[in-house]
């Protein structure tokens, strides 16, 4: 016989409707409460009938999932995050990629909100007012895009950069050059803005822009002559993706990393550790950010008003092997530990 909240609330000694909020809406019961009740039901072996609960509510059961790209490692440990909260709280996921095209973007969110109670969209291409539309129209959070009166969940890309470029400054490095990431990317606009800043706060640097990129290992290789061109004793790539690719190039143009050229990417994915030399980049905790991302969403979708309506999650730089002290001669100016610090601040 299956186990029922009747049940529950006999063996835990608390009420029916107790047992009921503690599994459906566990913030409306107190803590004790809440453990007693939902170990229980873990003992008992407790089934909760979705579709019952759904008829009731009004609801799916289910919230959405937009990409730009499944096949890039970053959007695959934040669907895991998503998968893994929303099913612990009794959620199905439904995910879909737009293959990094802001055209189809809307038409797939909508598509997607007509059977789903609620949608997270990460790195999202569209304009700033498609977004704010489509956020009149259903329960919506951002994930690694920010748009005014929309739910976000961000990371701080502006110092993450800025830390980025201190740490090279402290090597050295004053010929420092950006590929970058897609123009619809509202990461890589941060960055490049970014980018821009230092130069005018550092005037003994000589910085480039190399251009934007597909977010790919190809877009890296792509990248990889016009850095050299460029003089660069240092290149920050868009993500580890990009980094990877343009490692690749130097190599083949019989250029060392980081003896010639110091690399850096973003991320922090696997393949910044398989490759060698392994890649300095910047850690995002991309799974805390799709659990994250879901407990804003259900925050939405029980009316439950939020102190803020943008969350950063923080990052960490993190040190490897692709960058090292600039080559002899090549430094306008010598390291400065001023320099390196107002950088990082």
């Amino acid at each position: 016989m299956a186990v029922t909240v009747r049940d529950i609330a006999r063996i835990a000694g608390v009420s029916i409707s107790t047992v009921s909020r503690a599994l459906s809406s566990p913030e409306m019961v107190n803590a004790a409460t809440r453990a007693k009740v939902q170990e229980t039901a873990r003992k008992l072996g407790y089934t909760p009938n979705l579709n019952a609960r759904n008829l009731i509510s009004g609801r799916s059961g289910a919230i959405g999932l937009v990409v730009p790209d499944l096949e890039n490692p970053f959007f695959g440990s934040m669907a895991k995050g998503v998968q893994a909260r929303a099913r612990a709280a009794g959620y199905a996921v439904f995910i879909a990629d737009t293959d990094e095209d802001a055209s189809v973007e809307n038409e797939i969110i909508r598509g997607l909100s007509r059977q789903v109670d609620g949608v997270i969209v990460c790195s999202a291409r569209g304009t700033d007012a498609s977004i704010q539309e489509l956020s009149r129209d259903m329960p919506l959070v951002l994930v690694n895009r920010r748009v005014q009166e929309v739910s976000s969940i961000t990371f701080d890309h502006a110092e993450s950069f800025r830390s980025v470029m201190g740490h090279l400054m402290a090597l050295g490095h004053r010929k420092i050059a950006y590929a970058g990431g897609p123009q619809t990317s509202w990461s890589n606009l941060q960055r490049v803005q970014a980018f821009a800043a230092a130069g005018k706060k550092f005037p003994e640097l000589k910085l480039a822009e190399l251009g934007n990129f597909q977010p790919v290992f190809t877009g890296g290789i792509a990248a990889g002559d016009l850095a050299i061109a460029s003089g660069a004793t240092a290149v920050v790539a868009f993500n580890d993706l990009v980094a990877v690719g343009l490692m690749d190039r130097l190599r083949q143009r019989g250029l060392n990393v980081p003896g010639d050229i110091s690399v850096t990417g973003f991320d922090n994915v696997p393949v910044s550790t398989l490759v060698w030399p392994t890649l300095t980049t910047v850690d995002f905790p991309r799974v805390q950010m799709g659990r994250t991302s879901v407990d804003a969403l259900l925050e939405a979708l029980r009316g439950t008003p939020r102190k803020t309506d943008c969350h950063e999650i923080p990052f960490e730089l993190v040190v490897r092997e692709s960058t090292g002290v600039a080559k002899p001669g090549s430094m306008e100016a010598s390291p400065s530990s001023t320099t390196a610090s107002a950088i990082g601040g």
